[in-house]
Formats: structure tokens, C-alpha cells, sequence
């Protein structure tokens, strides 16, 4: 049996999309195959994703640095794992008992995910093997493997885009795409319509982190779900039939104790009022999926939610599970929800990435492989929703490179692929 050993370990920082330092890592395996990875950042998060650290030198990068997580694998993490065997959960676990914390802060989950990627980009390397198809082997989900629906961001607001709406997201979904170039040209189709809509209202057509439109709209929350009705009709698609709509509340934003508080109005919301606002919703547009409707810590109005809604939509927790097994698995006992956002960087490895996966499918939860609002070049988002048949995937709109990157290697793949098809 061969043996894969990793023979160095270099990182560094570089920028995300937002010009915001990060760590990118290179494992190499063999002195032979380098494998590389950059970890992207959050804006809008949940409290309990793993830390993220950060330098604090506020001349440098006001504060933002990376430096630390950097010299945390240059030093410390080569120094325990060069020379050792390169098994991606025997890497990870090193690494895990060296941080020694549970929410990876010794280390930063930013440093420890980069190697985790990178080190699994090499081991994919080495076997030559195209990485989505080395996820699939590692999780056991070959039979599993298609290609993802997209989940594409055509509008901004919340932390994303200066509070320009309450909610975070307003995406679309095109359920009648028979491939994912037809996916692509239909939704690049509609968000260039939806300029022409916005024009026409006389908004800006500026974007936000995530390369949706970002205006002050000035008719709230529920405008944006009309301009994109617009839109999808000036294409000429049928809505609903052809493109679906799904929104992105991130609701923990703006909860405050026990209620919440809308940033754009001042007007205060209880649970209850907030499901009956997304009843609304439901009942006038094709809306058939909810992240973070309501607050990360809102268990009992999730539960209610759940109950009203979880036989028509999908509702995703996203603050609310933080890719963390423990906090899924409430989910699943209590009811809670019935998918779940896969962010590696949440959790803060590749092996615990995998491992939520595989438990929110075997409980049948609906998975999606997600993006953050701070992005970059690298597409393991892409490869891991193939590989893991995740189903769906958000990684942002239809402009902005940092984005398109992704829905280009996902074209890519269903080239090499032509078996794979959408199933979600």
C-alpha cells in the first residue's frame, strides 16, 4: 500500500473579496503534490461558529490580520504534523488535540481549515483524482454524487449590504433548468432583467458583498420579492414554475431578548408575528425555502415555525446549527428545521464538514453547501457539493468573480460528469 506523508507545510496571508486579510495554506504530500486552500470569512454569524482569528494590531489591516493563525501553522501545526501520515481525519484530529479548545480559538479554525482543505486537495492530488470524486470516496456518497441547484443571490440587504433591507437575502432558484449551464444562463438571464426593473423604479443597481443588487428600497422588506417577480416575468420565465424564489432572513441580526426589531423601521415583531409576516409571503410569492427565519437562540419560535411550515417550505438553519453535529442534532431530536447550511469555516474541518453532512442526511434534513459574504478564489464549495450530493448549493449572484468562479467549476464538472444531473 502506498504511503502518503506530508513533507512541508507553508502558509500566508492573502485578501478575500472584501480586501480582508485571510490564510491560504499549501500542504505537500510526498515532497511531490501540493495541495492548496483559502478560507473565506463571515459577516453576518452565528455565535457559536468556531473563532476566526484574528490578529487585533489595529495598524495593520485595522485589526483584521491574519499573522497569527499564519504562524500558528507555519510553527506549530507543521512542527506536529510533517513527517506524519497525510489521512485527512487522522490530520484533522491532530490538530484538534493540539488547539485543544472546543471552539478551535487556540489555533483559529481559520488556520486549522486551511490546512484541513489543503491537506485533502493533496491527498486527491495524489490519487489523481478529481477532489469532488476523493470527497465522495472518503464519505461514502459516490452513489450519491449530482450536481447542486443553485441558490443565487439577486438581492442584498442586512449585514451584507449596509442594512439597505432587514433581511439578508433574496435568491432564486431555477427549479426547471434540466443542467447547470441552463441554470446559469437562466438566473444571469433574470438578474439582468432585474436591473432594468430596479432602473426603472429609479434604485441603483450597485451590489453587495455577495454580488446582489443592494438598493434602499422604499416600500421594505417585501419590495424585493416584487422587483424579482418582475424580473422573472420580463424574461419570460413562468414564476414558480420555472424560477422559485427562496430569502435569507438571518434573523438573529436583528433579534433582540425576545423579540425582534427591525433595523430599516424601528418596528418591534414578536415569533409569532414574524411567522405570520413569512404565511404572507408564502401565500404571494413562489418562496420555497427560509434560512435563519427566525434567531439562533429562538428554539421555541423555530419550533413553531417548523410546525406551521415544515410540510410546505424548506427551513434552514443556518446561525441556528453552525455546521456543528451537537446543535444539528437538537434539531433533528427536537423537531427543529428541516435543513440545514454547510459552511466549512463554521465548524473549522474538512472531516467535521463531512461528518454533518452524513448526519443531516441520514435524518433527512435538505443540504446546502454555502459561501461567505467575504469569499475568494477557491472553489472547494463547488467540489464538495458534487461530491457529498449535497443538492444545493448558495455561493452568491451573477456578477462578481469571487462567485461566478464556483458556477464556472461546476460547469466544468458536469462536463467530465454528463451522468450527473441536479437532485434535490
Amino acid at each position: 500500500m502506498d504511503k502518503y506523508i506530508i513533507s512541508d507545510i507553508k502558509a500566508r496571508q492573502v485578501l478575500d473579496s472584501r480586501g480582508n486579510p485571510t490564510v491560504e495554506a499549501d500542504v505537500y504530500i510526498n515532497n511531490s503534490v501540493i495541495g492548496r486552500a483559502i478560507v473565506p470569512s463571515g459577516a453576518s454569524t452565528g455565535s457559536g461558529e468556531a473563532l476566526e482569528l484574528r490578529d487585533g494590531d489595529k495598524a495593520r489591516y485595522h485589526g483584521k490580520g491574519v499573522l497569527k493563525a499564519v504562524w500558528n501553522i507555519n510553527s506549530k501545526i507543521r512542527d506536529v504534523l510533517l513527517g506524519n501520515d497525510a489521512d485527512p481525519q487522522f490530520v484533522d484530529r491532530l490538530m484538534l488535540e493540539l488547539d485543544g479548545t472546543g471552539n478551535k480559538s487556540s489555533l483559529g479554525a481559520n488556520a486549522i481549515l486551511a490546512v484541513s482543505l489543503a491537506n485533502a486537495k493533496a491527498n486527491a492530488k495524489i490519487r489523481k483524482l478529481p477532489f469532488y470524486r476523493y470527497v465522495a470516496e472518503l464519505a461514502g456518497t459516490t452513489e450519491q454524487m449530482s450536481i447542486p441547484m443553485p441558490m443565487m443571490n439577486v438581492m442584498n440587504g442586512g449585514a451584507h449590504a449596509s442594512w439597505a433591507t432587514d433581511f439578508q437575502e433574496y435568491m432564486i432558484i431555477p427549479r426547471s433548468a434540466s443542467n447547470i449551464a441552463e441554470a446559469v444562463r437562466m438566473g444571469s438571464e433574470v438578474f439582468h432583467s432585474l436591473k432594468d426593473v430596479l432602473r426603472e423604479r429609479g434604485y441603483p443597481t450597485t451590489v453587495g458583498d455577495e454580488g446582489g443588487y443592494a438598493p434602499y428600497v422604499r416600500d421594505g422588506n417585501n419590495e424585493p420579492l416584487e422587483c424579482i417577480k418582475l424580473a422573472i416575468e420580463k424574461t419570460g420565465y413562468v414564476l414558480g414554475k420555472d424560477i422559485a424564489m427562496a430569502m435569507d432572513i438571518a434573523a438573529t441580526e436583528f433579534y433582540d431578548k425576545d423579540h425582534y426589531v427591525l433595523k430599516t423601521n424601528g418596528d418591534w415583531k414578536s415569533a409569532d408575528d414574524m411567522i405570520n409576516w413569512y404565511d404572507w409571503i408564502i401565500n404571494n410569492y413562489p418562496v420555497i425555502s427560509i434560512e435563519d427565519g427566525l434567531a439562533e437562540n429562538d428554539w421555541d419560535g423555530w419550533k413553531k415555525m417548523t410546525e406551521r411550515f415544515g410540510d410546505r417550505i424548506q427551513l434552514v438553519g443556518d446561525d441556528l446549527f453552525v455546521t456543528n453535529g451537537k446543535l444539528l442534532n437538537r434539531g433533528i431530536k427536537e423537531g427543529v428545521a428541516n435543513a440545514i447550511l454547510i459552511k466549512p469555516n463554521q465548524i473549522g474541518t474538512f472531516s467535521e464538514t463531512i461528518a454533518t453532512v452524513l448526519m443531516a442526511k441520514r435524518a433527512n434534513y435538505g443540504t446546502i453547501i454555502s459561501h461567505r459574504s467575504g469569499e475568494t478564489e477557491d472553489v472547494t464549495i463547488a467540489h464538495l457539493a458534487v461530491g457529498l450530493g449535497a443538492g444545493q448549493i448558495k455561493t452568491g449572484s451573477l456578477s462578481r468573480s469571487e462567485r461566478i468562479a464556483k458556477y464556472n467549476e461546476l460547469i466544468r464538472i458536469a462536463e467530465k460528469e454528463p451522468g450527473l444531473g441536479f437532485k434535490y
